[in-house]
């Protein structure tokens, strides 16, 4: 008897779009965290740290979408970053209810030590492919995350250019 087209096969499960993203998501995290292990950043920590050093004093909800962060993982990030004096939070000057972040001089000089384990990390994950592959690889998941950015669980708005 053949097998039933519609019950699951692990090669169809292996070659589904949603898990070749997460398992490239669990690598790429995990590069990063093996590089930048002397820094001792996350990717979400870096991220956090890069979008502050550009928007210094960027409210809290701003920094979500500028990461396409939700608020609660946003807030557990910089309270982690703020217990090691990384970034510091204060109430915004229009409405105090609001808190903004800024990076400590003690966070601008761990971003600087991390740029180049981050760029060591970039490279030793797109290093698989040729450079015509990476070029293609990174338009192609503008192009995916762009065109359903609607579907996103969390928003992604870049802030202005300062």
């Amino acid at each position: 008897m053949p097998p039933d087209p519609i019950l699951p096969s692990l090669s169809r499960l292996y070659t589904r779009p949603g898990f070749l993203l997460r398992r490239a998501h669990q690598i790429s995290a995990a590069v990063f965290e093996d590089e930048c292990r002397e820094v001792g950043l996350t990717p979400a920590q870096f991220g956090v740290l890069t979008v502050l050093s550009v928007q210094p004093g960027l409210g809290q909800s701003s920094l979500a979408r500028a990461l396409g962060f939700d608020k609660v993982t946003v807030l557990r990030v910089l309270r982690g970053l703020e217990n090691r004096g990384l970034v510091a939070r204060t109430p915004a000057p229009d409405n105090k209810r609001n808190v903004c972040a800024a990076l400590t001089a003690s966070g601008e000089q761990l971003l600087a030590q991390a740029q180049k384990p981050a760029e060591a990390a970039y490279k030793r994950l797109l290093a698989p492919l040729d450079p015509q592959q990476q070029a293609q690889l990174l338009q192609l998941l503008q192009q995916l995350t762009g065109e359903l950015e609607g579907d996103a669980r969390a928003a992604f708005v870049p802030p202005p250019p300062p």
